[in-house]
């Protein structure tokens, strides 16, 4: 049965895995479905093991939960107050059904006087020219203002996620459209069976300076971890939805980007394992570190420890992950890409990332040699990947391609906290019938 080979490599006693149980213990298949049927999803912690955020203390978020902070919520309003509830105590908040954040229109957001036909005018290229950014503009000034309307989105759609925290989708359907979950400055959070639309922001910036021709830069990630420590991310899908690029309009020649990233790890987080999500339809979908400055080399330096394992990278561009300093362990996740596919791994500042057992399928005319992109001098281990059923020696193939961009092979390091690990050639039958929101067992 299909379902048998989905999960129970973090958690042993999920519906999904009973063929495991059954080899580990020897109990029956009817005493092991009724033991799974007993369990409750909302209490369940991280396997041993099972990635980087079971180092240590490991991740438990608020399975502790007593009965005064367990929340089931079906509003953005009720979800952020359930967040905000007993602080840091444990709690469990399920979430029913799909909870648009996105609630009043762009409109609604603009500060007074603001006008984007006039911030378009303004800032036209042939007015303002592509020498100076508009950092300076003051408060008055349609970029001043455009801030300001900003500001407000920002304010509605983001929510602050606390320590000690688990957030679950009840059934099939639960989920966010258009909300930014905030993992910030907190230890020991779940996240798992959520589907998320991602936030369409209202009011990008138009930065001239930004490559030859300028760009629009937009804010607002579905979620990110931002100096957070044993995070969790499981079962959950992340997409553009309603709204992917190939619906935005184009201003000054570039396109209007209302979107950034699906799931950022930034600013010195650590301990943090992806598992069984689905990504797709996205442009820049994980960034691990958001930078190559000193200042934040001196954050990010030894810390960005994170796995990701039995993830589905779906008709994506990029950044699936964009690394630097990390020590990254990426096995058995399945790549798919689409007519704009532009490149899965990103190699950037120090580094450390091991790309193993992982299947890859690509369209036509598509080279093997584009799975990794390199921005910056620093190793990598790939081994044992298939690139449309064949293996492939990823490194090999990309410096024959492309010498200007040379890689190292050899990561420097081991992962040792994984599980179970499925054949790569049978990554893509697993993963892509087991991962993403709605398939928890």
């Amino acid at each position: 049965m299909r379902t048998q080979k989905c999960h129970g490599r973090a958690i042993a006693a999920l519906v999904g895995c009973t063929a495991l149980v059954l080899a580990v213990t020897g109990t029956s298949a009817a005493q092991a479905q009724s033991e799974a049927g007993r369990r409750d999803v909302a209490r369940q912690t991280l396997g041993a093991n099972d990635g980087w955020a079971a180092y240590g203390t490991g991740t438990t978020g608020g399975a502790a939960a007593d009965a005064a902070h367990v929340y089931t919520v079906t509003t953005w309003d009720a979800f952020k107050a359930a967040l905000a509830d007993g602080g840091t105590a444990p709690k469990i908040i399920k979430v029913k059904g799909t909870i648009d954040a996105d609630g009043p229109d762009c409109a609604s957001f603009a500060a007074p006087g603001y006008d984007f036909d006039t911030y378009l005018k303004t800032y036209d290229p042939a007015v303002w020219g592509r020498a100076k950014n508009l950092d300076a503009e003051p408060d008055d000034s349609p970029e001043g203002l455009r801030r300001a309307s900003a500001a407000n989105q920002d304010a509605y759609i983001k929510a602050n996620v606390p320590a000690n925290t688990t957030i679950v989708g009840l059934g099939r359907n639960a989920g966010f459209k258009g909300a930014s979950l905030q993992i910030k400055g907190v230890d020991n959070v779940i996240v798992r069976n959520l589907t998320f639309e991602s936030p369409l922001d209202c009011f990008p910036q138009w930065d001239p300076t930004d490559t030859a021709d300028g760009n629009w830069n937009s804010e607002y990630d579905s979620a990110v971890v931002y100096g957070s420590t044993h995070v969790w991310m499981d079962h959950n899908t992340f997409t553009d939805g309603e709204h992917p690029d190939s619906t935005l309009p184009y201003y000054y020649g570039r396109i209007f980007e209302q979107h950034d990233g699906e799931l950022d790890i930034v600013k010195g987080a650590d301990y943090v394992t992806a598992s069984w999500n689905v990504f797709a339809d996205h442009d820049k979908t994980i960034l691990i570190g958001n930078s190559d400055s000193a200042a934040t080399a001196a954050v990010d330096r030894g810390h960005l420890k994170v796995t990701l394992h039995h993830n589905l990278f779906s008709n994506l561009v990029e950044r699936a992950p964009r690394v630097r300093f990390g020590q990254v362990d990426s096995y058995n996740n399945h790549f798919v890409g689409g007519d704009d596919y532009s490149y899965s791994y990103g190699i950037g500042m120090e580094s450390q990332l091991v790309a193993e057992h992982n299947a890859f399928t690509l369209p036509a005319g598509v080279s093997a040699a584009k799975v990794l992109k390199k921005w910056k001098e620093a190793p990598v281990t790939a081994a044992d990947n298939y690139v449309n059923g064949t293996l492939t020696d990823l490194i090999a193939v990309h410096n024959a391609e492309i010498p200007a961009e040379t890689l190292q092979s050899g990561a420097g390091w081991t992962p040792t906290l994984r599980t179970r690990i499925d054949p790569a050639k049978a990554v893509p039958g697993i993963v892509d019938h087991c991962a993403g929101a709605g398939r928890l067992g």
